[in-house]
């Protein structure tokens, strides 16, 4: 059997700087789980998204535990975020029929930014959607969602030419549409999901560790002409986690809106 390895403070301190993708390896260790059996499963990532499951549980039933005529702020907020997927996601995308799909989509959104913020919450400094196992398990859950959910409503051959075949386009054409329909329709849609979300949270982490980390590099130059460099690094580092603020938000919505969009394909009586 492989054995596990070992990981000391001294090794995560050596790491080769600027570091690469192997410092999410060394950043998702959690102290006193090193050479355990543990280790590869119960990870910094695997516990932030623990918590934030847990969080979005506890604050729902919170909030709703009891419902007054005049909400209070934690009803309202939890109410403006549901209001948000049923009505500006759910009703505007789907139509009538997206209401029964509004606890998904706001579980959905709420959950994604919630792992989306952990990227720069102090302390975490990482979102568990910037490993692309996480983004694809989201994909994955919607892409059975609008997938059953067309099964269920076209039948299994019904919902595949629903699909793939494009009414309206010349018959000699649809030889060449079908594939490409097919592929693009059934196959790709929960790729293009998961690599949107893991690229932009890989991305902005990464942009925050270069700005942190170079600050460091520079303030440890020999040059005192440099060093005060490391003041302007910091500086953008700061300005980058409002701009990373904006972006995991948007992220959060655009999969939510995409799931609704897929949820609405699947329901159509026409392609």
């Amino acid at each position: 059997m492989t054995e596990l390895p070992t990981y000391a403070a001294a090794d995560i301190l050596a790491a080769e700087f600027p570091p690469g993708v192997d410092s999410f390896n060394y950043r998702s260790l959690i102290p006193g789980f090193h050479g355990t059996a543990l280790e590869p499963a119960f990870t910094k990532i695997a516990l932030l998204v623990w918590i934030a499951a847990a969080i979005a549980i506890i604050f729902f039933l919170v909030s709703y535990r009891n419902p007054q005529l005049v909400p209070t702020k934690r009803q309202w907020m939890a109410e403006s975020v549901y209001g948000l997927a049923r009505d500006n996601i759910a009703k505007d995308i789907i139509g009538h029929q997206g209401v029964r799909f509004a606890p998904y989509l706001a579980s959905l959104f709420v959950f994604i930014l919630l792992l989306n913020i952990w990227g720069i919450f102090p302390f975490a400094q990482i979102s568990p959607n910037s490993h692309i196992a996480f983004p694809i398990v989201l994909a994955v859950s919607s892409w059975l969602v609008y997938i059953g959910v067309g099964i269920r409503k076209h039948g299994v051959l019904g919902y595949i030419k629903s699909s793939c075949w494009v009414s309206g386009a010349p018959l000699w054409v649809q030889p060449i549409l079908v594939p490409i329909e097919f592929v693009s329709n059934l196959v790709l849609r929960p790729v293009t999901l998961a690599v949107r979300l893991f690229a932009n949270m890989f991305a902005g982490h990464m942009i925050l560790l270069v700005f942190t980390l170079g600050g460091v590099a520079l303030l440890n130059a020999e040059s005192i002409f440099i060093k005060p460099v490391a003041l302007l690094s910091w500086a953008m580092a700061i300005l980058m986690t409002f701009f990373e603020l904006g972006i995991l938000v948007l992220q959060a919505y655009v999969f939510t809106l995409l799931t609704a969009t897929y949820l609405q394909s699947s329901l159509a009586d026409d392609h």
